[in-house]
């Protein structure tokens, strides 16, 4: 069985539902992970997205804040969601494929602006949330499963366009940095976008401050795909579609694609 997913901070997925229709329609991932759909289950326009071929949908969510959802050509089994850290947001949650490969899909704190859990509240869900990540991994440990989203963590030096200008900026700090390696360890979970593509700058979010987002090029690879190390040998084909943080009204974030044969 061979599928391409997708994974993309939508920012807003009723505000933006014709971005998605046009990512359905010219693209055709077989799955399409959204986070930060601001939206409840509802309320999604799930009609749409029917119409496209998309009749399957495991979702949580809430009124105009964060908001996780797997949309499917593929029939889906919801295998739950997990609160971490005790937000009580929807962060996370979790489908099956017939096939038997189980996809999280994760949108993590963004964790403020100030990197200081003492003087930043955010800044410590944040740390808090990926210490729990780490905990139910180390507890359960995942097998043929699929690990995607907005994991407001750019990770490498050539994931930010400035390591050291970054150093003591929220998501690229050595604290947060070194708090997705163990959520990385714990899970054995292998970085398939940089298994296809391990050299070279690579971004999935840009600024929506910069005047010129495409000239600028201040760009951080904030958007993950993962995949357990028993099935990472069949992804392939991973890309992050650049063009779509120019389409009209956009995301500040771009779609992130992996193909897998399973």
């Amino acid at each position: 069985m061979g599928f391409t997913l997708a994974t993309w901070n939508i920012n807003s997925v009723r505000l933006r539902a014709d971005l998605v229709e046009q990512l359905l329609r010219v693209e055709g991932p077989d799955i399409l992970c959204l986070q930060e759909c601001k939206s409840p289950v509802d309320k999604i326009p799930m009609a749409g997205f029917e119409a496209l071929g998309y009749g399957h949908m495991v979702a949580r969510g809430q009124k105009g804040y964060n908001g996780v959802a797997i949309l499917s050509k593929l029939p889906l089994r919801d295998v739950g969601d997990r609160d971490f850290a005790a937000l009580g947001h929807a962060r996370h949650v979790a489908a099956e494929l017939e096939n038997g490969v189980v996809i999280q899909n994760f949108y993590v704190p963004a964790g403020g602006d100030i990197p200081d859990r003492e003087k930043n509240e955010k800044f410590g869900q944040k740390l808090d949330y990926l210490s729990e990540m780490r905990d139910w991994f180390h507890a359960e440990r995942p097998k043929k499963s699929i690990l995607v989203g907005d994991l407001n963590i750019a990770p490498r030096e050539d994931d930010v366009w400035d390591h050291k200008k970054l150093l003591k900026i929220v998501s690229h700090t050595p604290v947060e940095v070194d708090a997705l390696g163990a959520v990385q360890d714990a899970g054995a979970w292998v970085d398939i976008t940089r298994q296809d593509i391990p050299d070279g700058k690579l971004y999935s979010w840009w600024s929506y401050r910069a005047r010129d987002w495409d000239a600028a090029d201040k760009g951080r690879r904030l958007d993950h795909v993962w995949a357990t190390s028993d099935i990472s040998a069949s992804a392939h084909g991973s890309r992050v579609l650049r063009a779509a943080r120019g389409w009209d009204k956009p995301s500040d974030h771009a779609p992130v694609f992996a193909s897998f044969d399973l």
